[in-house]
Formats: structure tokens, C-alpha cells, sequence
């Protein structure tokens, strides 16, 4: 991709979840709308792993605001989110991800950053791959270098046949939604 594509791509998706932000108001929410526009681009921009957790922080902001009698502005925020708004800053690394995977399956880590290709320690692999790719920033070559220096196909090998997966076996939807929520606690 040009370099000034992914820059684009970051821009349109930050407005959509800011109108996200703005989409309760217009179902009726008069506390957003007496809320600053400073708030609801913080929120935003602060929460973006998730749209539902988004929605939940807003919701769980009208309801605290309403309960103390404030408006809602920037500290009333802070104080009501902070877990959630601390949770959002927290960064996920992949030997995190590595570590819980081979946790949650079993299997020494060694086993799955090694050479092996059996199923029980390629399927793991390439969950931890996945997930790798979903929850951090970083690249195809460098999830593959943490990986026991796999190429960067590979990785997308590994993405591409767990979404595959996904769909197919609902194990591995369970198995994956379990890991997201406890790499995310």
C-alpha cells in the first residue's frame, strides 16, 4: 500500500467511531449532546479495540452522571471509566499472547515457537498467530521473527486458516473469544 493509504485508513476509521460516539445522541441521548465534543473524540480515540466496549463506557457514563447529578466533561469521565480507559492503554505483546496460548492448550512454549509440525503444536501456533495479528501493532515479518523466525506467508497461512477455522468450529470461536478476554484482562 502507498504510504499515505494507511494514514487515510486510520483517518476515515477514527471519524467513524467518532460518529459511533455521536450515534446515541441522535437516538435521543440528551446527556451526550451536553456533553463536549473534547469528550466524545477522547472516548474514541481512547477506546478502540472494541465498538461494544465503547458503547457500554457511554452507557455507564450517562448512568453515573445522571446518579451524581453532573455533566458530563472530561474529569467526570476519567473517574468513571478509569478501569476501562487503563484497560484500553494497557498494550498486548506477543510473547503475552504466546504464553497464554500454550497455557491454554498445554503445551510448552518452546514447543510451539520450535520447528515441530504436528497439529497439537501447529494449531496453537497459528492461533497465537492470529491472534498476534489482531491484538498488537505488530507486522507480519516480526510476529513471524517471534515465532521461531517464520516467514511472513506463514503468518498469513496461520491467519487465514484460523478465520477459516472460526467459522467451521465452534471450539476454536470459543477457544479464541476465551483468550481475547483473558489477554484483555
Amino acid at each position: 500500500m502507498d504510504g499515505r493509504v494507511r494514514p487515510a485508513i486510520r483517518q476515515v476509521d477514527r471519524k467513524r467511531r467518532a460518529l459511533r460516539v455521536h450515534e446515541p445522541a441522535r437516538r435521543g441521548a440528551r446527556q451526550l449532546r451536553g456533553a463536549r465534543r473534547v469528550v466524545r473524540a477522547a472516548l474514541a480515540w481512547r477506546i478502540s479495540t472494541n465498538v461494544r466496549v465503547l458503547e457500554g463506557a457511554l452507557t455507564r457514563l450517562f448512568a453515573f452522571a445522571s446518579l451524581v447529578g453532573r455533566h458530563i466533561t472530561l474529569e467526570v469521565t476519567q473517574d468513571c471509566l478509569a478501569d476501562i480507559l487503563r484497560a484500553s492503554e494497557r498494550k498486548i505483546t506477543v510473547e503475552e499472547i504466546q504464553r497464554k496460548v500454550s497455557e491454554h492448550y498445554n503445551i510448552r512454549l518452546s514447543d510451539m515457537i520450535g520447528p515441530k509440525r504436528l497439529r497439537t503444536y501447529a494449531r496453537p501456533r497459528q492461533i497465537a498467530m492470529y491472534l498476534a495479528k489482531q491484538m498488537t501493532s505488530r507486522s507480519l515479518p516480526e510476529i513471524g521473527r517471534r515465532f521461531g523466525g517464520r516467514d511472513h506467508t506463514t503468518v498469513m497461512h496461520g491467519v487465514k486458516r484460523v478465520e477459516e477455522l472460526k467459522v467451521q468450529d465452534g471450539q476454536i470461536a470459543e477457544d479464541l473469544e476465551m483468550l481475547r478476554r483473558a489477554l484483555e484482562a
